[in-house]
């Protein structure tokens, strides 16, 4: 089978190596940010975010951190958003930090985040896996929603010609302020407007944790037991998202990627396999026509 390689993005200075990375990310400007302190057994607790941005770096000092299951996004102000993937009860569970690491205010997104998101605007796309979805959080219902840094409910998935609900959010993707999702049981590729409007195209691929879209195409990436590290590639029509290749995505060295953090943002899949210390990309709109022709084709 054909494979197409990830090149490597950013890697984590080796003065940090020692700390315990506790959440990493590719924010929406393509600046990689990792939270790092000690496994939080009690809160609260401070953190530090090592930023790494073309070459530069750059530290932000948190303090008051709350979350257990930590997860990390950049705001455009320079501040940082921390959510708890778990909600405890009815807990204010995402915090929001200015520049300077000082903890500004909290709000509730709901129970069982898979993803937390940030966009140009600063807005929180959020999906949920299908605890939060079935567990009795109202918040988390709908499966896939979208928040202001201020903790203010803009949008949320409703039942759509084509898709009943979102169980479980396996894959998201947001650029410019328009997201996209594919999420279980059907597996329809959803385009979510910066309006609130939704398209949703159906697709054959099954379990997909990463996805990509640049112009009239996508590339959806993994998917379950020997498919984990499946790529495939999509072109868009108004009603479907309809493969043309399968191939498998691979490391720079050619092995396989393994467990892993997927992000993805516009064209790009941003890849962080264990120990989390660096981050690889994989990117849509460099793939070249006489590569898409030779694909198509095999």
């Amino acid at each position: 089978m054909e494979t197409l390689s990830l090149v490597p993005y950013v890697r984590l200075p080796r003065a940090y190596a020692q700390r315990e990375i506790l959440h990493s990310t590719v924010d929406t400007f393509g600046r990689a940010h990792w939270l790092l302190g000690d496994r939080p057994a009690r809160a609260p607790y401070d953190a530090l975010v090592v930023t790494v941005d073309d070459g530069q770096v750059q530290e932000t000092h948190l303090s008051a951190v709350t979350a257990r299951h930590p997860m990390l996004d950049a705001l455009p102000d320079g501040g940082f958003v921390v959510a708890d993937a778990r909600r405890r009860g009815d807990a204010d569970h995402v915090q929001v930090f200015g520049a300077l690491g000082r903890h500004s205010w909290s709000f509730a997104v709901g129970d069982a985040l898979e993803h937390l998101l940030t966009d140009e605007s600063g807005d929180l796309w959020v999906g949920y896996f299908d605890e939060g979805v079935f567990g009795g959080d109202p918040l988390s219902e709908p499966g896939l929603r979208r928040w202001s840094s201020s903790g203010e409910a803009l949008w949320e998935m409703k039942p759509a010609s084509g898709i009943e609900y979102v169980a479980d959010c396996y894959a998201l993707n947001v650029d410019k302020g328009t997201a996209w999702a594919c999420p279980y049981t059907e597996w329809p590729l959803l385009e979510i407007r910066e309006n609130g409007s939704v398209t949703v195209r159906s697709t054959p691929v099954a379990g997909a944790r990463a996805l990509a879209v640049h112009g009239g195409g996508a590339a959806l990436f993994g998917g379950y037991e020997d498919d984990v590290d499946r790529l495939v590639l999509c072109t868009l029509t108004g009603t479907a998202a309809e493969p043309y290749a399968t191939t498998t995505l691979v490391r720079p060295d050619g092995t396989a990627v393994g467990r892993r953090r997927v992000v993805g943002r516009g064209p790009r899949i941003y890849v962080q396999p264990e120990p989390c210390t660096a981050w690889e990309v994989w990117d849509l709109s460099m793939l070249g026509r006489e590569a898409l022709v030779g694909m198509a084709l095999a």
